[in-house]
């Protein structure tokens, strides 16, 4: 059963880095127009979208993605602790 704990981690951390990535394409409006900007997007954009919902923009900052981060480490960290003490 550590090979499935690994392999959730392992998906947690690869959606953290399109997370990472998502945020440093939108410096670079272009990127969104290439396939993986497309498919970041259609990946991405709905965790962000209820961040986006209730947390106000900061001038031009979007700080959505950073709060987005915060929770999906939280809720790795929650899923994870319950999987090892059920395993």
């Amino acid at each position: 059963m550590g090979y499935v704990i690994t392999i959730i981690d392992f998906v947690f951390t690869v959606y953290q880095y399109m997370i990472i990535a998502y945020v440093l394409m939108s410096w670079v409006p272009q990127m969104r127009d290439t396939g993986i900007g497309q498919l970041l997007v259609r990946l991405v954009e709905p965790y962000l979208a209820p961040f986006r919902r209730f947390i106000p923009t900061l001038g031009f900052i979007d700080i959505s993605p950073i709060v987005a981060l915060f929770a999906l480490h939280f809720a790795r960290i929650g899923l994870l602790s319950i999987l090892m003490k059920l395993f």
